[in-house]
């Protein structure tokens, strides 16, 4: 506030018992408003964060923002928020949005992450006004919702198995994109060769030496780049093996149809306990594996599913719903005659959804229950 002094300001946040770093006491001047002798405490703060620097937004119990710090280099950022009482801190769900809320809450503050796209709405100065400030001051009233819905956040042991999967996933990526540049440059050639990886390794390697100049050293050079990045995939599923031996979660996971290693393993590093879902149909719809609704006037039209969330996860799921379809002609257990009747009656693709819809309720029932599957009699 403008002519307090910053001793008032030292005394007034002694009052709550925090220790304030030097290059903070101008800026308190900022985050406690001292009325008639009273403080006001920071109640609600938004954070907009950044690579380098950091946007923060501090409000009152009243609403009225008494912290506006629209530059705090990183290097500072923890510094501010340990000199903090213990507030609501909100983030959007991004880029080190995890790390922070970790950090924070040591500090004794309740930390809550928000998806992006529920903050647009709240930014008073719409899409032409958009900027840091702006974006921490929209994340602060957004996360004061009561309807609300947050990212839960994830622990170290989390992350670090999920770097696994995206590590493993890239070099699938990178591995087809080789696969599709040997069929171009074949192509270019008079060679056409099928989709199929397996033909396009074998018809390329088989062709090889009738290759002239330049083009054989080069078609050489990328089979062994897939000859390599075929051994990175290998070492990554023994990791991903290990993760679920060591897991008890997984080991009940991988007892329902359709769910492996990969799948149960991707599934604990991403929702954990599963209990930030209400239901399983809450994982479905999240998932986007639920139709998408396009009702009104009182008539409900149902549309394709939505594929909202996770791609990976869904894609995951559904790869193990067609491997359980494939096998359910030579099984006799209530999944494996429900699976045949629904693609006889409703079509493959229509079953195969279902089914990975069917194992993403029972998943979520295994992991909120902490029991072993049962199959149904």
């Amino acid at each position: 506030m403008k002519g307090t002094s910053p001793s008032r300001v030292i005394r007034a946040v002694a009052w709550y018992g925090i220790e304030v770093p030097r290059w903070e006491v101008r800026s308190l001047i900022n985050s406690l408003v001292l009325w008639k002798g009273k403080a006001m405490r920071i109640v609600t703060i938004g954070i907009d964060l950044a690579k380098n620097v950091f946007a923060v937004h501090g409000v009152d119990a009243a609403g009225k923002a008494v912290l506006v710090r629209p530059t705090v280099p990183r290097a500072k950022l923890l510094e501010l928020i340990a000199a903090l009482p213990p507030c609501l801190v909100g983030m959007e769900a991004c880029s080190g949005a995890h790390h922070w809320a970790r950090e924070f809450q040591k500090f004794g503050h309740t930390v809550r992450l928000i998806a992006p796209k529920f903050v647009t709405p709240y930014r008073l100065s719409g899409k032409r006004g958009k900027n840091d400030a702006a974006d921490a001051a929209a994340i602060c009233e957004a996360i004061t919702r009561p309807s609300m819905r947050f990212v839960p956040i994830k622990s170290i042991e989390q992350q670090g198995q999920l770097l696994v999967h995206r590590a493993r996933q890239g070099f699938i990526e990178q591995r087809t994109a080789t696969l599709n540049r040997i069929r171009g440059l074949l192509s270019e050639l008079g060679i056409v060769l099928p989709l199929k990886a397996a033909v396009v390794r074998r018809e390329a390697l088989a062709r090889l030496e009738d290759l002239p100049g330049w083009a054989n050293t080069v078609i050489g050079d990328l089979l062994s780049e897939v000859t390599r990045l075929d051994e990175r995939v290998a070492q990554y599923d023994q990791h991903i093996r290990a993760m679920a031996r060591q897991s008890a979660e997984a080991q009940r996971l991988m007892q329902l149809s359709g769910v492996g290693e990969i799948t149960a393993t991707a599934l604990l590093s991403t929702i954990g306990n599963g209990r930030d879902f209400k239901c399983g149909r809450q994982l479905c719809a999240w998932l986007g594996l639920v139709p998408g609704q396009y009702s009104s006037g009182g008539k409900q039209r149902l549309g394709r599913i939505t594929k909202a969330g996770d791609p990976y996860l869904r894609s995951l799921l559904v790869l193990g719903a067609r491997a359980v379809l494939a096998a359910a002609k030579n099984k006799s257990d209530p999944i494996s005659r429900w699976a045949t009747a629904l693609a006889q009656r409703r079509g493959y693709w229509k079953a195969v959804v279902a089914i990975a819809a069917k194992n993403a309720r029972m998943c979520w029932a295994v992991l909120s229950r902490g029991e072993d599957f049962r199959l149904p009699t």
